[in-house]
């Protein structure tokens, strides 16, 4: 199996790669959130990579099976070379933020919200960190593993 994309980022980037794999022509690293814009400005530069097109970024939640808690996840397509690669960033529940990637990718910027709104993964350097899809009053982060499936939310009325 290739892994090309995986060879290319280790030359570069060998000491924020946790780990890697490839599966079914999908290349997949996981990198310390520390140098993410750095390798992501990297990965969407560089001729050899072009990952210009962001399809997607969303977080998992592990709870109490890794030792951080959340994941976030990004998925890139290359356009110039049909390739994809997925990359992985570790977040702890202490410090659940990351840096934001809307500069370098505007779809970044509804995704963001999401993740932060479902989540509670706050990003850093966001230009409007607030909530897409409930409302401002809404208590808690319901895509959490611990959220109170039966929570009662404020009554949210006309607006005067």
């Amino acid at each position: 199996m290739s892994t090309e994309y995986i060879d290319r980022l280790n030359l570069k980037y060998k000491n924020c790669i946790i780990d890697s794999h490839s599966f079914r022509g999908d290349q997949t690293i996981t990198v310390n959130k520390e140098a993410i814009i750095e390798l992501f400005k990297f990965i969407r530069d560089d001729p050899k990579l072009d990952f210009k097109f962001l399809m997607d970024l969303t977080a998992v939640d592990y709870l109490r099976r890794k030792k951080n808690r959340f994941e976030m996840v990004y998925h890139f397509y290359s356009l110039s070379h049909n390739g994809r690669l997925r990359v992985k960033i570790p977040i702890s529940e202490d410090d659940c933020s990351v840096d934001s990637v809307s500069s370098l990718w505007k779809t970044a910027n509804w995704y963001e919200r999401e993740v932060w709104d479902l989540y509670g993964i706050k990003f850093n350097g966001h230009p409007d960190m607030r909530r897409i899809l409930l409302y401002e009053e809404f208590k808690g982060h319901p895509l959490r593993k611990d959220y109170p499936i039966n929570k009662r939310q404020p009554l949210i009325g006309p607006l005067n």
